[in-house]
């Protein structure tokens, strides 16, 4: 009796940590991440210095800070630098994101 016990819990654990692994690289990491669309505010964006870029690559990296309502959580995704241009802070509209990666904000005129 005492070994059905152990391998219960064995299997429980084992299905709990499994579980966790697919929520953790589904909504942290995007992984096969379905496409939102979210009213959304620009708060600031900001761009940063890539100290050393390889040969080819960007020397900055260009983000955008958004909110989804008045109260909503606040998310910060790396764009091109033609939306980093073109958004300033205060704008609103639809953010389509998938996971962590940015796809296209359309602006609420």
């Amino acid at each position: 009796m005492p070994g059905v016990f152990w391998i219960a819990l064995g299997g429980l654990i084992a299905v709990g940590l499994w579980l966790f692994s697919r929520f953790y690289r589904r909504h942290i990491h995007g992984e096969n991440a379905p496409e939102r669309h979210v009213q959304v505010t620009v708060l600031d964006k900001q761009s940063i210095d890539i100290p050393h870029p390889l040969p080819g690559q960007d020397d900055r990296e260009y983000w955008v800070y958004v909110q989804k309502g008045q109260w909503g959580p606040k998310r910060e995704f790396q764009v091109g630098i033609h939306y980093f241009h073109a958004l300033n802070p205060g704008d609103r509209g639809t953010l389509t994101y998938r996971g962590t990666d940015f796809i296209h904000f359309a602006l609420q005129r």
